[in-house]
């Protein structure tokens, strides 16, 4: 039986795609994968039985990558499965930083005893005129799968797309609309767009990447949108560009003391994903993730392992995760060779400085060709499976 562990709520949805092969609980030991959501999981023991761990949501700053690889513990996200909420959500700080609907909100909330409400209102909505989506310059930095909802829809509110992402998949590039704007250099956004908003992973390359020297380029009373991650802006360089008027709005999804008050900030509480239906996605996506490693050896949705998904047939399967060096795959193929162990199929991927080798094989390997794989210098991890 395998064993799950969970930290936080994770949606029954979710819970309820594992069968009775699985035995899921938050009070679980020696577990063989962990669903989690927004818990530290920086402090905690990794067992030697820990193979996998999936984030019910994109981000993954919360799990240390780095410590995960070098265990063999491969680390899944579920991209998409929250985009949609995500891009409706963008949309709606959108319209209320270029209508100004916010603060017009709050000027009407505070008239409840005002019993000239109805003169003064078109009075003061003079203050809050604002202006329409419909042939401003929209920039989307990041043309992943809630990059390309919010361009994609963009289009449909008549706004000039302008799209930025150097490491865009083929599959994104199909998805994109071939009538957003393809730019090159991340200058040609913050130079040519009346609203800027931002869909990349927050890591060492992206941190603090709006910048002083990023926001000179920008157009007087750039509207700037943040539903990725709060690290992404320098928060001084930003506070000076709304106190100048740089920076006409900025909308996050990341409040913090420094910037929350100000008055050209429109401040979310983090509720970019926060919708039943984006929960549901996230658990399922997380859960089959988890499934299809576990039972099959297969990898989707990886964030420190190569993408490797290979059909089951055969009677016996092995999966290595080793360094990507040279002659490591002849290591390993010739061991199996000493016993006479015909191999089925094969398959081998790489990701950077790992890469990830299936084997599917005519019968059981024993343990010892087991272990003498394991003992292979460059090898991290290897996980046997049953055919069904």
């Amino acid at each position: 039986m395998y064993k799950i562990k969970l930290y936080n709520n994770i949606a029954p949805i979710g819970i309820n795609a594992f069968d009775e092969r699985y035995d899921v609980s938050e009070d679980m030991e020696n577990e063989d994968a962990i669903l989690v959501r927004s818990a530290n999981l920086f402090d905690i023991d990794y067992n030697p039985n820990l193979k996998s761990i999936a984030r019910a949501g994109a981000g993954v700053n919360n799990i240390d990558i780095g410590t995960c690889t070098k265990k063999g513990i491969v680390v899944f996200n579920t991209p998409g499965a929250n985009s949609n909420a995500v891009k409706e959500l963008v949309f709606a700080g959108m319209l209320m930083a270029s209508r100004d609907i916010y603060h017009g909100i709050e000027w009407a909330k505070s008239q409840t005893n005002n019993e000239n409400l109805a003169k003064d209102m078109e009075k003061q909505k003079k203050r809050y005129a604002g202006n329409e989506l419909a042939k401003k310059s929209l920039g989307v930095i990041g043309c992943g799968a809630i990059g390309i909802q919010v361009a994609n829809l963009a289009l449909r509110f008549d706004m000039d797309v302008h799209g930025y992402d150097p490491y865009m998949s083929v599959d994104a590039a199909w998805n994109l609309s071939r009538y957003v704007k393809h730019e090159k250099a991340i200058e040609d956004i913050y130079k040519k767009c009346d609203f800027i908003t931002l869909h990349i992973p927050q890591n060492d390359q992206t941190k603090g990447i709006i910048n002083k020297e990023a926001l000179d380029m920008m157009k007087n009373g750039v509207k700037i949108l943040n539903f990725a991650r709060g690290g992404l802006i320098n928060e001084d360089d930003m506070l000076e560009a709304l106190d100048s008027g740089k920076v006409a709005c900025y909308i996050t999804d990341f409040p913090t003391p420094k910037l929350a008050g100000h008055p050209h900030v429109i401040p979310i509480p983090h509720l970019g994903a926060s919708t039943s239906e984006s929960e549901d996605n996230c658990a399922v996506m997380a859960a089959k993730e988890t499934i299809h490693f576990l039972q099959y050896g297969n990898i989707k949705n990886s964030v420190n392992m190569p993408e490797a998904i290979m059909d089951f047939n055969h009677k016996f399967r092995i999966c290595v995760i080793h360094k990507n060096i040279p002659k490591m795959l002849t290591k390993i193929t010739d061991t199996l060779s000493t016993e006479n162990v015909n191999i089925e199929n094969l398959l081998n991927k790489s990701r950077k400085d790992i890469a990830y080798t299936m084997l599917d094989l005519d019968h059981e390997a024993s343990d010892d060709i087991i272990n003498k794989i394991r003992q292979i210098d460059g090898v991290t991890r290897v996980t046997t499976y049953a055919g069904e």
